[in-house]
């Protein structure tokens, strides 16, 4: 089959064509940007594009199916031949779903937490030696793409977005996926841009719960009201509450208590993790793992790529790296490290750098989520505001929306190194929070003060 990939440079679109191009498909594909890694991984399989842009006259009549990624506008020069030719179009969680649907689906959603459950999974199906396919949003250690689909696996484990899924379907992604166990970690606003009032955004994890096929299992945090009222209204499948686990903390360490009082060391940071692992171990038990296993192979877990990520480390410093960027992500990250390192003062830096956390409408939902951290910036990068078409947030009202006086706003990533460096002192945790890369921000510099 002939495959092209109309955003072929996206983190899950690239490794979706890999795994195309390792199962023998014919494989082509464009972009405006491309940057690493798959920038790397599309040249070492021979399907980095050779140019960057859009070329119509890649579309031709003998392309079986076009993917069609979020990144692509709908007056993208290659989707309109396409239509023109009428292809099949379609986007790539559809994709997934057709190739998927004689699979037992496990789909994780919610506003938070989506990566780093999905990884557990991943890493607890290996260590059973289920065999599994799978999509999720970051590198995870021991998978080399963040995409597999085969022949062989009897499951397939998907990171459920509830963002919207192209440009001609503005459908969230996660309701392609009709899934037979479900999770839900929590329900906080997001993507302002799209859904622009929070029932509207509450609606499509209605949505999802409702695309549940009939005898269908959802796993959901019991600590969110906004969750537990929305679960409460549907009957067609099974339903498992869960919470936080038995745990002791010791020198920074989490501790499980488990079966005849025993205790698993785990190499997790943040106690929000933890409530994210019991969830995980309640998919697990439903996917036919028990807990003494499920335990077994935690143990082992460290974490997926940029999602509260331990970059560095001395006898007196701690730097962490997280996507944390909606507001119930900035302050579970903040919360969750202060609860394990109650005795070191943190210094959060977090990028406001999506449309939503730019928009001035939104930006009052970050109330109070920076309070916890002993000191906090806020960083910038005007080039971003400019690319988003969006006015830029001034200091003041900075300040006055997330409610904390204290913090410090930059626009320029040299005077935010070199605050960084004047005030990580001693018995430190610096965090870095952001969905972007806080433009190249080195923590070689930093640590090299």
């Amino acid at each position: 089959m002939r495959i092209h990939f109309i955003s072929i440079g996206g983190s899950v679109m690239h490794s979706m064509a890999i795994a195309m191009y390792q199962q023998g498909h014919q494989v082509s594909g464009s972009d405006d940007e491309i940057f690493e890694p798959a920038l790397g991984k599309l040249r070492r399989f021979g399907l980095l594009p050779p140019e960057k842009g859009w070329f119509a006259e890649k579309i031709t009549k003998d392309i079986d199916i076009v993917v069609l990624g979020m990144h692509a506008r709908a007056d993208n020069p290659e989707l309109l031949r396409a239509q023109e030719l009428k292809l099949k179009i379609v986007s790539f969680p559809e994709f997934v779903y057709q190739n998927s649907v004689n699979k037992k689906r496990i789909v994780v959603a919610g506003s938070h937490g989506k990566t780093t459950i999905t990884s557990m999974l991943m890493h607890v199906f290996r260590h059973c030696g289920k065999k599994f396919d799978y999509l999720v949003g970051s590198s995870v250690a021991g998978f080399e793409n963040s995409f597999q689909l085969s022949n062989e696996a009897d499951f397939i484990i998907i990171e459920g977005d509830e963002y919207l899924s192209s440009a001609i379907n503005p459908e969230p992604k996660f309701l392609w996926y009709k899934p037979h166990l479900a999770i839900i970690s929590g329900i906080a606003w997001d993507h302002y841009n799209v859904f622009p009032e929070f029932d509207q955004y509450v609606l499509q994890f209605k949505k999802f719960i409702g695309s549940m096929p009939a005898g269908g299992h959802l796993a959901y945090d019991e600590n969110d009201e906004t969750l537990l009222q929305i679960v409460a209204e549907y009957n067609h499948i099974s339903k498992y509450p869960y919470t936080y686990p038995d745990y002791q903390l010791k020198n920074g360490k989490f501790y499980l208590t488990v079966q005849d009082g025993q205790m698993v060391e785990l190499k997790l940071f943040g106690s929000h993790n933890l409530l994210n692992m019991n969830g995980a171990r309640i998919i697990c038990r439903l996917a036919g793992i028990e807990d003494k296993v499920f335990f077994e192979a935690i143990a082992g877990f460290q974490g997926a790529g940029k999602r509260l990520e331990k970059v560095y480390e001395n006898e007196n410093i701690l730097i962490f790296r997280d996507f944390a960027h909606a507001p119930s992500k900035v302050k579970a990250t903040i919360s969750g490290i202060k609860a394990q390192f109650p005795a070191k003062k943190i210094l959060a830096c977090l990028e406001l750098h999506t449309y939503s956390s730019l928009n001035r409408e939104f930006l009052p939902q970050y109330r109070g989520s920076t309070r916890i951290a002993d000191r906090c910036c806020i960083f910038i990068n005007e080039e971003a505001v400019r690319l988003k078409g969006l006015k830029l947030l001034q200091r003041q009202e900075i300040s006055e929306a997330f409610g904390d006086e204290r913090l410090h706003v930059f626009y320029a990533k040299q005077q935010l190194t070199e605050f960084i460096k004047e005030n990580l002192n001693g018995d430190d945790i610096l965090l870095l929070m952001s969905s972007g890369n806080f433009d190249n921000l080195s923590v070689e510099e930093i640590i090299s003060r």
